[in-house]
């Protein structure tokens, strides 16, 4: 007989997780709360406009290659990853600009425009490509669970100054405060704050030298609908509108859900690609379970910031926008901690602007262009009613968008919607409506994240942002080739 599995959540964790264990020969059910697939990678659609929900960025695509290779099976033959040439587009409050890519020669070029920190860049790099060696290639895909584990790799990550904030890191061989701004930047692409991340985050920064970054046609959606038709072919079973609201557990084992509509599904083994921390505190509701220390983890947590996130059609196309700009507030440490620490809304804020038409027309009807743009806010933790704020919060940021990047945007605006931390929390079962869980300080990473292979369960495992290695697309990923080690 077959062991079952169940994988509780559709993003690309679970997804990939399912078709792991699947290869491994499990009897694998995907439940989803969801109508679709894809969690914080969901798709919406309206008005002739598709936008991809959440994660944008393809970076290491040979991630979702291997899952289908696992099947002896082409990742081409289902969807189309192309590299884009310019990465990013940084934008600063006095309008200036920079253009981020993988052409060292127009890298190098823009940095001796603006500073003296070419030679420190260069240094950087070579630093961020030890790190990068050490803690993805070597430790993304490896169980924490071990305490001596962790013991052993302390040396490394001591010499690799993890001690350090990325922006303390990024500071030591830049001296350019812009520079700064945009090499540090990327622990918010994973929902850290660069002021207070680990510097062994630092490795996004050569990850992306590695690999470069992709964009899919038709949008980040159509892999995981190549993922879900890869799941059919291969006898997932996948359930849709199956929402689960406890996980039942005996003798520090779960043996199975129970889903809303009040059936059970039994398992052998359970795999969350849910938020652990609601996980813990809202599906097992015998959490008498749980000893001393864990009460103390879950207590001492630090969540990532929320997200407001603002999707809009125009009717107007902005030719010179790039496919991913980022444009900088006035001010930088104290925004954040502003959002981070004291969790309040603040005028100056700092945004991500996501142009996919730029790549792919496709993603609008014909002359119009598609957009989302991402708001770093405070986590629920704040209190704010975004029921009240909401409106206001967007009429801001499309006032910012206009001055800084879209002129006149509001009069070509054709159609529009905006989620706020409330989704994530009420929709994708966040706890606080933190975008990407816990937040990537060195006392929430490996060990001292929540285990792959639950603390307390046994046969219970996690994937996804709020387990090892962490958030953001190689980092949930990774997390489900750790099971790989472990069942």
């Amino acid at each position: 007989m077959k062991n079952k599995l169940i994988v509780v959540g559709s993003g690309f964790g679970g997804i990939a997780a399912a078709l792991r264990m699947r290869a491994k020969g499990y009897e694998v059910t995907l439940l989803e709360k969801q109508a679709d697939l894809g969690g914080r990678a969901r798709v919406f659609t309206k008005d002739g406009f598709t936008y991809d929900a959440g994660p944008t960025v393809v970076t290491a695509p040979y991630l979702f290659n291997e899952l289908f290779s696992l099947f002896k099976k082409n990742i081409e033959d289902y969807v189309k990853i192309v590299p884009l040439d310019l990465w990013y587009r940084f934008v600063f409050n006095d309008g200036s600009v920079f253009n981020y890519s993988g052409n060292e020669n127009e890298m190098e070029s823009q940095i001796s425009k603006i500073s003296n920190d070419l030679n420190g860049y260069k240094k950087l790099i070579t630093f961020t490509e030890k790190i990068f060696n050490k803690g993805f290639v070597e430790l993304s895909d490896k169980p924490f669970n071990n305490f001596l584990f962790m013991i052993k790799q302390i040396p490394a990550l001591l010499k690799l100054k993890s001690y350090q904030s990325v922006y303390q890191l990024v500071s030591s061989y830049i001296s350019n405060e812009k520079l700064r701004r945009i090499f540090s930047m990327h622990p918010l692409l994973v929902g850290g704050n660069p002021f207070s991340t680990t510097a062994i985050y630092a490795l996004i920064l050569f990850l992306e030298k590695k690999w470069g970054i992709h964009y899919a046609m038709g949008g980040t959606g159509k892999i995981v609908e190549a993922l879900e038709k890869l799941m059919k072919e291969e006898d997932i079973t996948i359930l849709k509108n199956a929402e689960v609201v406890e996980f039942l557990t005996k003798n520090k084992k779960i043996t199975g859900i129970q889903l809303k509509n009040g059936s059970i599904i039994n398992c052998d083994y359970l795999i969350c690609n849910s938020d652990p921390p609601n996980v813990y505190k809202n599906l097992i509701k015998s959490n008498n379970q749980y000893n001393f220390l864990f009460n103390q983890k879950i207590k001492r947590m630090n969540y990532s910031m929320g997200l407001f996130v603002y999707y809009f059609g125009s009717k107007k196309k902005y030719n010179n926008i790039a496919h991913h700009t980022i444009c900088f507030g006035n001010s930088y440490q104290d925004h954040l901690k502003k959002i981070f620490e004291d969790k309040i809304l603040t005028d100056d804020i700092s945004y991500y602007l996501h142009r996919p038409t730029a790549t792919d027309p496709s993603m609008a009807p014909e002359n119009h262009d598609a957009f989302y743009v991402l708001v770093p806010v405070p986590n629920n933790l704040s209190g704010i009613n975004w029921k009240e704020k909401g409106d206001s919060f967007k009429e801001l940021v499309i006032a910012k968008m206009e001055k800084t990047t879209l002129p006149n945007l509001r009069e070509n605006i054709v159609s529009d919607f905006y989620l706020t931390p409330d989704y994530f929390e009420q929709e994708l079962s966040t706890l606080h409506g933190s975008g990407f869980s816990i937040q990537p300080k060195f006392t929430q990473s490996a060990y001292f994240r929540f285990h792959n292979q639950s603390e307390i369960f046994s046969n219970m495992f996690f994937v996804g942002a709020g387990t090892h290695p962490g958030a953001g697309m190689p980092g949930v990923l990774s997390s489900a080739k750790v099971l790989d080690k472990l069942l």
